[in-house]
């Protein structure tokens, strides 16, 4: 069992930053991954990061590659999501979301698609206005 709880959403203009918080408490390790998705208004849920903790790898979503970077603070089981140059494109509500890596032969992966995670935080919203 993993416990996800996320923090620092808000309200910024375009152009503004944002550090989006994941605290992690239950069980992981370095077969972890954790993953960031956003939901906006009538649209489907997105993936935006996912962080594999054992090489401490990061992949992004094109649509914020250059502008958000995954941070890991292992000591305080926490992952942070930092939103630089930030859009109103990026208005949503974000949630991090934890599984076990699964295995491809014997190589380890993180997925990046809704049904490879089975825990999820509440959210946390931010909305970026122009």
């Amino acid at each position: 069992q993993v416990q996800l709880v996320e923090s620092g959403g808000g309200s910024v203009q375009a152009g503004g930053s944002l550090r989006l918080s994941c605290s992690a408490s239950g069980n992981s390790n370095s077969r972890t991954c954790l993953a960031w998705f956003r939901q906006a208004p009538g649209k489907e849920r997105e993936g935006v990061a996912v962080f594999f903790a054992g090489p401490g790898t990061t992949t992004y979503a094109d649509s914020v590659s250059g502008r958000f970077t995954v941070s890991q603070d292992s000591a305080k089981n926490t992952v942070y999501l930092q939103m630089n140059s930030l859009k109103p494109g990026d208005t949503a509500m974000y949630y991090c979301a934890a599984d076990r890596a699964r295995l491809s032969g014997f190589r380890p992966y993180c997925g990046s698609d809704l049904v490879d995670y089975q825990y999820w935080g509440q959210g946390t919203q931010v909305t970026v206005s122009s």
